[in-house]
């Protein structure tokens, strides 16, 4: 069996905690490599770190050697302080992050996006998540997963009052037939589904809607 390297962007997030545990804990994965902003720590050896600044990702362009990649990076508009600092994390450092894996042979590149991204949407958040897409898919990785997932649930390290409740009110809302499409789905769902992707998709190109990520 053929082990792989993964680098893992946003793994202090929702998906992102999930998803290396996952990682750490299957056979096919020798190594796991955090990129994050502050120290991050995980209880296996698989998991190594590094600290870095992502305001000066070229910096650090040798770290970004694997044979996947999984970028999980986003934040909110409060978290960020504006839409201007949002679009830095959720767009710039994405789009930079994914060049530098380009520049050292990376083959697959998964992103967690968004149900309903769209580089024309009225949405400033949809749109910016439709940019990336748009960008990403114009790279010349060998294999390219996108998930696209609604509302995002599970235990987080802040509490997002909105979110709790738009959780609670949508799990009952989709119930009916017709906006069973827009239920949320946990973080660790949306992990899993990024792993058996990363060691099934033969496709160059491939866009996972919400239905297609439940598994």
């Amino acid at each position: 069996m053929i082990r792989k390297t993964a680098i893992v962007i946003g793994a202090t997030g929702l998906v992102g905690k999930a998803l290396v545990n996952e990682l750490a804990n299957s056979d096919h994965f020798s190594q796991v490599i955090t990129l994050t902003r502050k120290k991050y720590n995980h209880n296996s050896d698989k998991v190594i770190n590094h600290v870095i600044q992502f305001d000066d990702l070229a910096l650090y362009a040798n770290l970004f050697k694997a044979d996947c990649f999984f970028s999980c990076l986003g934040t909110t508009k409060k978290q960020a302080g504006s839409i201007n600092n949002q679009r830095k994390v959720d767009f710039t450092y994405q789009l930079k992050a994914a060049q530098l894996a380009i520049a050292n042979d990376v083959s697959h590149y998964l992103l967690v996006s968004s149900s309903g991204a769209n580089e024309n949407s009225t949405s400033q958040y949809l749109k910016m998540k439709g940019e990336l897409e748009l960008k990403i898919k114009q790279l010349p990785f060998n294999t390219i997963s996108i998930f696209q997932p609604s509302l995002l649930i599970g235990s987080r390290d802040e509490f997002r009052f909105a979110e709790k409740i738009a959780s609670w009110f949508l799990g009952l809302l989709c119930k009916l037939p017709f906006l069973n499409r827009y239920r949320p789905i946990s973080g660790k769902q949306v992990a899993i589904k990024m792993i058996q992707t990363c060691l099934t998709q033969t496709e160059a190109l491939t866009i996972y809607n919400l239905d297609e990520i439940f598994i």
